[in-house]
């Protein structure tokens, strides 16, 4: 038992000296800052907030223009991506809580605008690359 506590001090010095001394010689990574994107109507006084890091360049590199697809079009399809979304949300043990945070409130008979469900659409598109699942059946 005398042995173990001079050998337990000499291991505790030893890892505090190598993890001190450790000098990173790799290049530093920067992380810049993104601003979130803000769907929003205020007519309806809705609003979503997207902090999710990558979004604003995917949104801007990756998303067709906004006249690609029709409002009808986006609604559809975001009607079915928010169904599967909450589905998931509501149930954190099956699936990871930290990507399906909220239930998204959207109502199928509300008209929100293109620029809401265009930006909605291409979020449920970036999630689904970004986490790789899929919000379809």
């Amino acid at each position: 038992m005398k042995l173990l506590k001079p050998l337990f001090y000499l291991l505790s010095i030893a890892l505090f000296i190598a993890c001190g001394s450790y000098s990173n010689t790799t290049s530093k990574t920067t992380i810049t800052k993104e601003d979130p994107v803000i769907i929003a109507n205020k007519a309806l006084e809705y609003e979503i907030i997207i902090i999710d890091i990558g979004f604003t360049s995917y949104l801007l590199s990756v998303a067709r223009p906004m006249s690609y697809h029709s409002q009808t079009y986006l609604q559809n399809k975001n009607r079915i991506y928010v169904a599967v979304w909450n589905s998931r949300a509501q149930n954190a043990q099956t699936y990871n809580s930290s990507i399906y945070g909220n239930v998204i409130e959207y109502e199928p008979n509300v008209d929100y605008g293109l620029e809401v469900n265009y930006k909605l659409y291409w979020y449920f598109k970036f999630a689904e690359q970004k986490y790789k699942m899929r919000l379809t059946y």
